[in-house]
């Protein structure tokens, strides 16, 4: 029987409390297939930075790197800048494991009525791949005078080759893995980004040819932004850099019903390093506590988690338990117009198991 050595990082506010209901899930699924979960918790987070003043010890990612992957809840707090828990965390795990591609799915799943209207379950069914290791997010800069008047902030975006181009063939791989619109869209902004933008336009056009199955187009970030609430129905798979990508991921979200749906993994795909699974939604501190918090996307990035480890049937039944609660739509939480808890809403899902 296989085990699954899984790292978990709750992390802040709502993700304490969604991490528990993914481990309820997975800990349930795992009993209906041949393997085994083993799971270990690490108290990094903003409660750490404020006792120790580092997000995660020194030794972390050496701690973390022995796992088969990660599973993380969210990360923020409104007492700590946000550039701080992130490139405290987050950050530094997808930069150290190589986690280059950031998966996205969007679905519009039964039950759920898009703010979008006159549309119908898996009318919006597309996957946002996003560079994750460079790009925009790449913490290349500086500071100059800084207090005084003539405060300066360079920020500047690393776009390599190699960094493009193996983003691209992923997503290439996977319009075809899909098996749908075998449709791919690139997301640029060229036009007036003429340097790192360029050098993706140009991985771009080189990779397509390797894929004469798969029909494609680019769009500008501006008209994409645009297209996903004008004709969301139109996209299959979409490939973009950090920014892009991130911007992109949250507009699919909200048309899809709630951020409360939206799973996300951050991975490895050559299987060097573990992989992190951590759903699209922050920390939520204003509903932290109260049992609203919607389970659901942590439990749909649980079932990430499991595929990438090679368990499909057991993804698929996670999936398809989380289906049928939301078309039966009688135990739900507030942000899908329910009054059920966080926790009912956990156990519901089990028991659809």
């Amino acid at each position: 029987m296989a085990t699954h050595r899984i790292a978990v990082i709750r992390g802040d506010g709502i993700g304490i409390e969604v991490v528990e209901e993914g481990l309820k899930v997975l800990r349930n699924v795992s009993e209906n297939h041949p393997f085994k979960f083993e799971f270990d918790e690490f108290p990094w987070g903003s409660d750490y930075y404020k006792a120790n003043g580092s997000m995660m010890p020194s030794d972390a990612l050496d701690t973390l790197s022995t796992y088969d992957a990660i599973f993380l809840g969210a990360v923020g707090h409104p007492d700590i800048q946000d550039h701080i828990t992130l490139n405290g965390l987050l950050l530094p795990i997808r930069r150290k494991f190589d986690q280059y591609v950031c998966e996205r799915p969007s679905i519009l799943y039964p039950g759920i009525d898009s703010p979008l209207s006159g549309k119908s379950p898996f009318d919006i069914d597309m996957v946002v791949i996003r560079e994750n290791t460079e790009g925009e997010y790449a913490n290349v800069g500086g500071f100059q005078y800084m207090d005084f008047p003539e405060e300066v902030g360079i920020q500047t975006g690393v776009f390599t080759r190699k960094g493009c181009e193996r983003v691209i063939r992923y997503s290439f791989e996977l319009a075809r893995r899909r098996n749908k619109k075998k449709h791919l869209t690139s997301i640029t902004k060229s036009n007036a980004q003429g340097y790192g933008m360029i050098v993706w336009d140009r991985a771009f056009d080189r990779i397509a040819p390797e894929y004469p199955d798969i029909q494609t187009d680019s769009l500008l970030i501006d008209a994409a932004a645009m297209d996903f609430i004008r004709k969301p129905e139109a996209f299959d798979v979409v490939v973009g850099s950090n920014l892009f990508g991130d911007i992109l991921t949250d507009i699919g979200a909200i048309i899809t019903g709630s951020m409360g749906l939206a799973s996300s993994a951050n991975l490895d795909p050559d299987n060097r390093y573990p992989s992190m699974f951590e759903p699209v939604h922050g920390s939520a501190p204003d509903i932290m506590g109260k049992g609203v918090a919607n389970p659901m996307a942590q439990v749909l990035t649980g079932a990430m988690m499991l595929r990438h480890l090679g368990e499909d049937s057991a993804a698929e039944e996670v999936e398809k338990a989380v289906q049928n609660l939301l078309t039966e739509g009688e135990i739900l939480t507030p942000d899908l117009g329910g009054t059920s808890s966080t926790d009912s809403v956990g156990t519901a899902i089990v028991n659809a198991l």
